[in-house]
């Protein structure tokens, strides 16, 4: 039998976890409600961790989303240092590592994701940084001092963002990735080679396209060897090569899975009793129609809040298309849609490489849309795309930022 039954029972404590509280209690004040994290910290906001920490924006303690007082005086149990190891779906309860058995009415997975690992010798060793939590935060901030030196492995967000921030606290920077250019999988390759020729320009060591084959560590040094015969010493490693969607929990439960956990215009799972959100969730894109997952802090917060108030009985189509945003030094962009850079691809420049916007577009038609150091237009964006008229380079010119 379970030891406590909740009416809402939320897995995960990142910011769909934190984001669906708030939906809930704005349609239930009195339901009850248990969030149960894996990690030792309360739900945060994850941007500050390659951005924000680093520069002096913000504090440790600003990024969480809420209070432990916050939490007791809506009325939710919050759980730390657990993991869920089951999901009854028949009986409608959860076990954890800790032996608790909880029941539930609605559930959420917003398990997340999870860090992928280098499969070669040494990928996984202890010390180095599969860079995702604020406890890696922690573990790394000190050891980013002036004269130190790091290799970043991995040129995609995280990489990209992490080399920027630990170059501007007096690292040696080294990165190596397979691909030509930062961010390839995104930015067309123009625009990728001004990009990674900026970071070039910082004093950031590019070797590319290269890959690592090996990974050593003595006493408190670091040897990565390469494909191409590298041999290259660091204090520190990050490897950022992305992550996979957490669905194990969802799969023992029987539930239905694609790139993550597959769930409809409500949030709900093949089970109707059971939500999904943030970056776990295949959602159908009402904007693009076409399941997406997609990882990203708007994403989670607008999911999480959404499966929130769904959980509830709200019933609202989730209609909405995140967007998401990186600053790589003083290039910031912002992007909706499908931002893909194997399709076609059109830029209307005010500053070649660095002001304008990129459009990416399937049979003449626009599917997403990157903003480079141009904001406040993702409603226009949205809008565009949602069009779906045929454009050419001369009607883009000018669209959204006339």
């Amino acid at each position: 039998m379970p030891e406590k039954s909740f009416k809402y029972l939320i897995i995960g404590g990142g910011l769909a976890g934190a984001a669906a509280v708030a939906g809930i209690r704005e349609l239930d004040a009195q339901g009850t409600v248990l969030l149960i994290s894996r990690e030792k910290d309360l739900p945060y906001e994850r941007p500050p961790l390659t951005k924000d920490l680093w520069f002096g924006k913000k504090s440790v303690p600003e990024i969480f989303v809420r209070s432990e007082d916050d939490y007791r005086r809506l009325g939710v149990m919050v759980m730390l240092d657990r993991t869920v190891t089951a999901v009854n779906t028949r009986a409608m309860e959860i076990a954890t590592d800790g032996g608790e058995v909880y029941g539930f009415s609605r559930l959420l997975l917003a398990t997340g994701a999870a860090p992928r690992h280098l499969p070669i010798p040494g990928g996984g060793l202890p010390e180095l940084f599969y860079y995702r939590t604020l406890h890696d935060y922690r573990r790394l901030q000190p050891k980013a001092v002036p004269g130190s030196s790091a290799v970043i492995i991995g040129g995609g967000f995280i990489g990209s963002e992490l080399a920027a921030a630990l170059q501007t606290q007096g690292v040696g920077v080294t990165m190596i990735f397979p691909e030509p250019v930062l961010c390839s999988r995104i930015f067309p390759e123009p625009l990728g080679r001004a990009v990674t020729q900026s970071y070039r320009s910082k004093g950031i060591t590019m070797m590319t396209p290269d890959k690592p084959t090996h990974i050593s560590r003595l006493h408190s040094r670091f040897t990565v060897r390469t494909e191409k015969g590298f041999a290259l010493t660091a204090d520190m490693v990050i490897a950022g090569i992305g992550v996979a969607p957490d669905t194990a929990l969802a799969e023992s439960a029987g539930l239905e899975i694609g790139n993550g956990i597959a769930v409809n215009e409500l949030l709900q799972t093949s089970h109707p009793d059971i939500f999904a959100a943030g970056d776990n969730a295949l959602f159908p894109s009402r904007l693009l129609g076409i399941p997406m997952r997609l990882e990203h802090w708007d994403n989670s917060v607008s999911q999480g809040k959404a499966a929130g108030r769904n959980m509830t009985g709200a019933r609202e189509l989730f209609a909405y298309q995140p967007y998401f945003y990186s600053d790589l030094y003083d290039f910031g962009y912002e992007a909706v849609g499908q931002i893909d850079s194997r399709l076609d691809t059109v830029a209307d420049w005010q500053e070649e490489n660095r002001t304008g916007v990129v459009y990416y577009l399937t049979d003449g038609r626009v599917r997403g849309i990157m903003c480079c150091n141009v904001s406040g237009k993702m409603a226009a964006a949205r809008a565009l795309i949602g069009a779906g008229q045929v454009q050419t380079p001369q009607s883009l010119r000018g669209a959204i930022t006339a």
